[in-house]
């Protein structure tokens, strides 16, 4: 895995360990959520975008 896909991945994890940990502390946001998820589904192009 390249380096900027790599950068991405650790971002989406930790992004979904603070929107878990907020989502207990607060509540839920679906905004934070919806960031969340589309985080995720660039993270999953970047992914599937590196050259074979």
């Amino acid at each position: 895995m390249p380096g900027s896909a790599r950068t991405m991945a650790v971002m989406t994890v930790g992004g979904l360990v603070v929107a878990t940990a907020y989502t207990v502390a607060l509540g839920s946001n679906g905004w934070l959520w919806f960031s969340w998820v589309v985080l995720a589904l660039v993270t999953i192009g970047v992914v599937a975008a590196r050259p074979a």
